[in-house]
């Protein structure tokens, strides 16, 4: 007979159990499938051959896997700042009080819900070096209008300036944490006379820094996996500038059908990405503050 208690547990299980299967055969299951497959050649067509660490060693070999990983570090060294930034600035905005502030907010949201498939399309039309609204405008302004995707030094830019684009959630998180901060800190700083600055750098910037380190997280992981705006606009060109590294991945696995590699290629992106959260959340402790630390002992 059932106790109070193992009814209880079985009931969690129960309501947990949907999770549950999806994590074993959505999660658990492919991730294991790859570090296997990684230490195989495998072509889909033919049962996979061990063969231990030369999918890993040809990858030192190969001037592709270091041209996709280098575009993939430039890419996100300049969008994930750049996109943090410009969220804050759109934050601090839309954080005042004035009318239809309701409006505004959508307004800068309603790119993100764009399908990317959609925003790619308009993009490359955007950034036509002849065509393009974008470049139109420069030249009315008699400005220098780039090449953009038609140029190796111009085409990362260009997709950084398209990183810009869905900044919606970022900006609604930001938001979040501004309207989370208690006002009676900026009273007492405006009793002291405290500048417009002062209140930012002393009050705003530390009681926000949790909220930054979740975004700048989040914005590392998302900029490391860029995939679908390669895939539809330039697919690695010109001249392999764009062949960032989930594209190059893709390309080994269902272009080449090298399973083998690509599921090594997804390992060490995966360790990439893990090293840079671990440098984040270890140096997190220096510069993030958290109102509870303060009735720490």
């Amino acid at each position: 007979m059932l106790t109070r208690r193992m009814k209880e547990h079985l009931t969690g299980y129960a309501f947990a159990a949907p999770w549950l299967l999806s994590l074993l055969l959505l999660t658990a299951y492919p991730v294991g499938s790859a570090v296997y497959y990684s230490f195989t050649e495998y072509t889909v067509i033919q049962p996979p051959r061990p063969v231990g660490w030369e999918n890993f060693g040809e990858m030192i070999a190969d001037k592709l896997f270091f041209k996709a990983l280098y575009n993939t570090v430039f890419y996100a060294a300049f969008s994930v700042p750049l996109s943090l930034t410009l969220a804050l600035w759109l934050a601090l905005l839309l954080n005042q009080t004035v009318s239809f502030a309701w409006f505004f907010r959508s307004v800068f949201f309603l790119p993100s819900i764009v399908p990317v498939v959609a925003a790619s399309v308009v993009w490359a039309w955007l950034l036509h070096p002849e065509f393009g609204l974008i470049n139109d405008l420069l030249g009315r302004l008699g400005l220098f209008r780039p090449p953009w995707l038609t140029s190796p030094n111009w085409s990362k830019p260009a997709f950084i300036l398209m990183s810009l684009w869905s900044i919606g959630p970022t900006t609604i998180i930001f938001l979040a944490g501004l309207q989370a901060i208690p006002a009676h800190l900026y009273e007492a700083a405006e009793i002291d006379g405290a500048t417009m600055g002062r209140k930012f750098r002393s009050i705003t910037l530390p009681m926000l820094s949790p909220t930054i380190f979740f975004n700048l997280v989040v914005g590392i992981i998302a900029a490391f996996q860029i995939f679908a705006q390669v895939y539809i606009i330039s697919e690695g060109g010109p001249v392999w500038s764009t062949l960032f590294y989930v594209y190059y991945l893709w390309n080994q696995a269902f272009k080449f059908f090298k399973m083998g590699y690509a599921s090594a290629l997804a390992l060490i992106l995966f360790a990439i990405i893990l090293a840079l959260t671990a440098i984040v959340m270890a140096t997190s402790r220096h510069w993030v503050y958290y109102e509870f630390d303060r009735a720490r002992p």
